[in-house]
């Protein structure tokens, strides 16, 4: 088991950090590929080994899924990023105005420092790699906080990093929650947290003392909205794929389905032909995710009690789980209410929504805070554009759930509620990054034209000339 870190110990860590980034202000190109690719090779070597230890975590993770959702998009990202970094490094031009030649302007991008990064429980190794990747990147110092939760992750992950890194340009540390809260008041040259909505809010009070920059991965409900005329099982498959996957312990997991009123009954049919399908059974299904933990188990057990109390029908599309393992529980005829449309569910629990006409639907979406990701399913473009300009989410797909997330040219980040920042693509490499402003000249300076003493004719027609 882990050896949590003494909160005493983080400012000597985080000390070590800015010493040495003081002593490497601006890391080559070359050095950062060979910090991603040792960091690669680590990670691509220890497989199953990280799919053990993050099963273990959850009592039971599929290792199809840790494959698919974590260790594949870390490579993956990584790759993307070393194939880049040249790139993203080059100062860019920018113009200077007639007024202010002869000069040159352009933007050159400068490592922040030392990065801080809060990791959940629900992607550990994702989650803190994507980050990791993306500060590395940019040259950056990192010191990872890795969630109490998965405390087996955590110690392995630790173990891992420090083959290949020494601990004063990455590191892992352990804790409960009030090692978590002093994480972030530390002043990191930025922090990027993800998690609650809840816990958001406290991470950027604590790190608003140090004026210290944040980006907020946060969550809160992503809808999918089903057209009035798409092929049900076209949809249904793909959104019960993306609630399903890790058994809905995903921050852009559909939260609640929005279907008109009538294609319910045909939804909720293909809904349960095609879980079945997934998943013939839950016991000993090596494919099959458990909830984290048992209280998080009895969390979504009390959300849908408290649903069916105030009136909703649930509807289990498997009698009954097995351990951990809780079967996926479609909720109909929901209210404001009821609390499973109030917080975000994080689990395998499904409202049913019924609406009208899309704009109906898109309202009832605009009425809420703004979402992580929305889902539309329907294949005629009008509408797909409709709903794109007449809604707000951190991210968008079309026909899908999820895989935006995984596409490594698309920035991720929420709106509102739901986060802000980005990170990922060549965003996440700004997002760490400083663009600095560069104003250059040589001998010649025009610019004495225009120092006093005020009001000499050659002032009064330059003066003239660009205010007119």
């Amino acid at each position: 088991m882990p050896n949590n870190t003494p909160i005493s110990a983080l400012n000597d860590l985080l000390s070590a950090q800015q010493h040495a980034y003081q002593a490497q202000l601006m890391p080559s190109a070359e050095q950062r590929i060979e910090w991603l690719k040792a960091l690669r090779t680590v990670l691509a070597s220890e497989q199953k080994l990280l799919c053990d230890t993050i099963s273990a975590d959850f009592s039971h993770r599929s290792h199809d899924e840790t494959l698919l959702a974590e260790l594949m998009p870390s490579l993956e990202g990584i790759d993307y990023a070393c194939k880049r970094i040249k790139r993203w490094m080059k100062p860019v031009k920018r113009k200077v105005g007639l007024a202010f030649q002869p000069a040159s302007a352009k933007i050159v991008y400068q490592p922040l420092g030392v990065v801080g990064v809060i990791v959940p429980w629900n992607y550990p190794l994702f989650l803190s790699i994507g980050p990791l990747t993306g500060a590395l990147a940019a040259g950056n110092r990192v010191m990872i906080k890795m969630s109490e939760h998965t405390p087996r992750t955590a110690q392995l992950l630790k173990e891992l990093l420090a083959r290949v890194f020494p601990e004063d340009l990455v590191c892992v540390v352990q804790g409960e929650a009030d090692l978590a809260a002093a994480f972030s008041e530390l002043p990191f040259d930025h922090l990027l947290f993800t998690g609650s909505t809840q816990v958001g809010k406290h991470v950027m009070r604590a790190a608003a003392k140090n004026l210290t920059p944040v980006t907020l991965e946060l969550g809160g409900k992503s809808p999918a909205i089903i057209s009035a005329d798409i092929p049900m099982a076209d949809a249904v498959e793909r959104i019960a794929f993306g609630k399903m996957v890790n058994s809905g312990q995903t921050c852009v997991a559909p939260d609640y389905i929005l279907v008109p009123h009538a294609r319910i009954d045909e939804f909720v049919e293909a809904m349960r032909s095609t879980v079945r399908k997934f998943y013939p059974k839950l016991a000993d299904n090596p494919d099959y995710t458990a909830i984290i933990n048992p209280q998080h188990q009895q969390r979504l057990q009390d959300t849908i009690d408290n649903a069916t109390s105030q009136g909703a029908e649930a509807i289990a599309i498997h009698a009954e789980g097995q351990g951990q393992r809780l079967p996926l529980t479609l909720l109909l005829n929901v209210s404001d209410d009821m609390r499973v449309m109030q917080d975000e569910i994080f689990g395998p629990v499904l409202p049913i929504v019924g609406y009208q006409t899309l704009d109906d639907a898109l309202t009832y979406i605009r009425q809420r805070p703004r979402p992580l990701a929305l889902y539309y399913f329907g294949y005629e473009s009008s509408e797909q554009q409709h709903v794109l300009h007449n809604s707000h989410a951190g991210g968008v797909c079309i026909n899908d759930t999820l895989l935006h997330v995984a596409q490594h040219d698309l920035p991720f980040g929420g709106i509102g509620p739901s986060g802000m920042g980005h990170y990922h693509a060549h965003e996440g490499f700004l997002t760490f990054s400083h663009s600095k402003s560069v104003f250059s000249k040589q001998r010649l300076n025009a610019a004495k034209l225009i120092y006093p003493p005020y009001g000499g004719w050659l002032q009064k027609l330059i003066l003239k000339f660009f205010l007119r």
